[in-house]
């Protein structure tokens, strides 16, 4: 997030990630929480308005404070995940069969933990070194933290109509890699459908889902155009 001062940029963690406290609760993970956090740290720095940047969980917590919060977001910048409306695909479903086998309890952990973390280089399909990943896990509780994510936001529920939400007020440029594994750029690049603001969609070619270690000079180049100006029209 970066505030009216062009020379101020803040970083957190996500809950559960990083040095930020690891709720035991799974209900704890839930997006409109992260919302909150995000809020709240903007009202404890004395922030009324910032730029809004996320990767993955990250992007799913910026999508949703632009939507519930748009006071509070001047522009938006979301990398790999598209908006939470956007109808899946059949490719998607294929990609993210992950998301189901985490809301196993005690079995993920398990199974990733087993042998030595070998799990997470499958999983990784070479992208990438898993060492950082399997470093920052391995602290007690933050594997679990981690997965609740998904449990918390992407447990199976019975089929229904989608919540009503309403549509994105800031400028947003979306990101997407043509490497994601776990991804399908089709649905990043429908999200312009829940965008009133200016819109802009733009794709890294040969990076993978970790756009920010694959494509750091590409990614600054595309989030510096955009938030020092609107960088861009909709496309």
């Amino acid at each position: 997030m970066t505030s009216a001062d062009p020379g101020r940029v803040v970083a957190p963690d996500l809950r559960g990630f990083g040095r930020s406290d690891r709720p035991i609760d799974v209900t704890a993970y839930k997006l409109r929480n992260a919302v909150a956090d995000v809020t709240g740290l903007l009202d404890a720095l004395g922030i009324e308005q910032a730029h809004v940047v996320g990767h993955d969980w990250g992007a799913a917590v910026a999508w949703l404070t632009a939507i519930v919060c748009p006071d509070r977001v001047s522009k938006l910048v979301v990398l790999s995940v598209p908006h939470p409306l956007t109808p899946t695909t059949t490719r998607q479903q294929e990609m993210a069969w992950y998301t189901l086998f985490f809301q196993f309890a005690g079995v993920a952990e398990e199974t990733i933990r087993y042998d030595d973390w070998a799990w997470m280089g499958t999983f990784g399909r070479g992208d990438g070194d898993p060492s950082q990943s399997i470093a920052d896990l391995a602290r007690p509780g933050a594997l679990t933290s981690a997965l609740n994510w998904y449990r918390a936001n992407l447990a199976p529920r019975p089929p229904g109509p989608p919540p009503s939400l309403p549509p994105v007020a800031a400028p947003t440029l979306a990101i997407w890699s043509d490497g994601d594994h776990y991804l399908d750029g089709e649905r990043m690049r429908q999200s312009a459908a829940y965008v009133d603001g200016p819109w802009r969609y733009e794709q890294i070619n040969g990076a993978s889902h970790w756009i920010p270690l694959d494509a750091p000079d590409r990614l600054n180049e595309l989030l510096l155009d955009w938030l020092r100006d609107l960088g861009g029209l909709r496309d």
